[in-house]
């Protein structure tokens, strides 16, 4: 059985890991395509903005004339690379408020809905005559350097498009009296992007029924797993703990039914008939093996109960004289015994319980005490926050270890007593004293320490 639930255990590990697997890889790609999706919509909106409104095309023609000037006097050799660049940075930052207030009237007939920034950034510029290919600036040997637009980090998912501007040049100047023919090929190459403020939270925020109905599926999953194995390893236990009442309840009642059937056979002899001295002596050894059985079965059936089905007919008692009856009746129980006994039970004050089944629960409790290796008991009762009545009992035994606290006062449940062979019992002790002080509106608690003994504390309100 505990091979079963392991194996079982381990495969709902390696369902639950493979279902996580799953349901992350469908939760990834859904996020992928809404992404796609959101970030092309964004592109589409702002697509044509930048060639097709007169206010910032007026603006493009501007800086790339100026730069077409600059490039004519590089190729008279009267400007040099870094002279260029640095030009053209020069006029599309003069322009670049003018450029975004209008990029952003644009935007804001758009409606889109979330904040979006725009910029151009400068990868190339390249001239091409008979004689050479001339790179004035390459983006890879250089930091980004943005045209136009507002500042901000690029990222590769939101650039949207490559801009190549192509052109032929020719020009004539006079130098030194001499007519100049200049011609080349302009390659100027840019690219686009844009900036959605938290665009991955308005992502995700269009996943949301997708991500909740997941997280609820997975939570559904994991609980009926658990559920599933505890009930399981609950069923277990309530197995071996039937197992080993059953093993007790056989073992408790074969010796007074062993006891009985050699009493029969005795009776059944002839030299025994004769005897009315051996004849009464066998009859009380049926009569008190026959008590025995009794009390068994009582047992089973009375300390079975559950709180609720305990019926109580509670007596107004005075606390000391009631405690000291009930140990004083314990005493005389276990007079073969040597037990160092002290009390502490002076309080006076009066209170309403079923004396009868108080007295069971007290009695079952100390008994343990006993059975369990304590020779020294401590009895000691209060009056705790004038509401509850305490009563402890402290003895020297083997005490209980911290996982078996836990299961002390299950039904049938009985701690594991490999040093002690000759304890015996049917698990119901505790249990039902339990119950008893459940049906008090009390509690019992317990405190124990291996090798160190065990404290009770029954707590009944005042």
């Amino acid at each position: 059985m505990k091979n079963k639930i392991t194996r079982l255990i381990i495969v709902s590990i390696i369902s639950l890991l493979a279902l996580s697997v799953i349901q992350g890889t469908l939760i990834k790609n859904t996020y992928d395509l809404k992404k796609e999706n959101f970030i092309n919509k964004a592109k589409e909106a702002i697509s044509k903005i930048d060639d097709y409104t007169p206010g910032l095309d007026s603006l493009n023609i501007k800086w790339k004339t100026f730069l077409m000037d600059k490039l004519d006097e590089y190729s008279l050799n009267n400007l040099t690379k870094k002279e260029v660049v640095n030009e053209l940075r020069r006029i599309t930052d003069s322009i670049n408020p003018l450029y975004i207030e209008a990029y952003n009237e644009e935007l804001k007939k758009k409606k889109l809905g979330y904040n979006l920034k725009f910029h151009k950034v400068l990868k190339n510029i390249t001239l091409v005559t008979e004689r050479k290919k001339d790179t004035i600036f390459k983006g890879k040997n250089n930091p980004d350097f943005k045209l136009l637009g507002s500042e901000f980090e690029n990222v590769k998912e939101l650039q949207v498009s490559n801009s190549y501007w192509h052109t032929e040049r020719s020009f004539s100047r006079e130098i030194n009296k001499k007519e100049l023919s200049v011609n080349y090929e302009l390659h100027f190459e840019s690219r686009d992007y844009i900036n959605i403020d938290k665009w991955q939270v308005i992502v995700l925020g269009k996943m949301k029924l997708i991500l909740i109905l997941s997280l609820l599926i997975f939570l559904v999953v994991i609980a009926l797993l658990y559920y599933s194995i505890k009930s399981l390893i609950t069923q277990k236990k309530n197995a071996d703990i039937k197992t080993d009442f059953i093993n007790n309840i056989t073992h408790e009642l074969k010796t007074p039914l062993a006891t009985l059937s050699l009493a029969t056979k005795m009776l059944k002899k002839e030299e025994v008939k004769n005897k009315p001295v051996v004849i009464d002596s066998v009859i009380n050894t049926i009569e008190r093996q026959n008590t025995r059985l009794q009390k068994l079965i009582d047992q089973v059936l009375n300390n079975s109960l559950g709180y609720h089905e305990i019926s109580l007919s509670k007596q107004t008692i005075v606390i000391d004289q009631y405690l000291n009856t009930v140990l004083n009746d314990f005493l005389l129980s276990v007079e073969s015994k040597k037990i160092s006994f002290e009390r502490d039970c002076s309080l006076k004050n009066k209170i309403a319980l079923d004396k009868f089944f108080v007295t069971t629960a007290l009695f079952n409790i100390l008994e343990n005490a006993v059975k369990y290796g304590g020779t020294k008991i401590n009895v000691s009762c209060r009056i705790e926050n004038n509401k509850n009545l305490c009563i402890s009992i402290v003895d020297n035994g083997i005490g209980i270890s911290k996982k078996n606290q836990e299961l002390l006062f299950d039904k049938f449940y009985r701690v594991d007593t490999n040093e002690i062979h000759d304890v015996k019992g049917l698990g119901l002790g505790l249990y039902y004293s339990n119950q008893i002080i459940k049906a008090h509106k009390g509690t019992i608690l317990v405190e124990s320490e291996k090798g160190k003994g065990t404290t009770f504390t029954i707590k009944i309100p005042v």
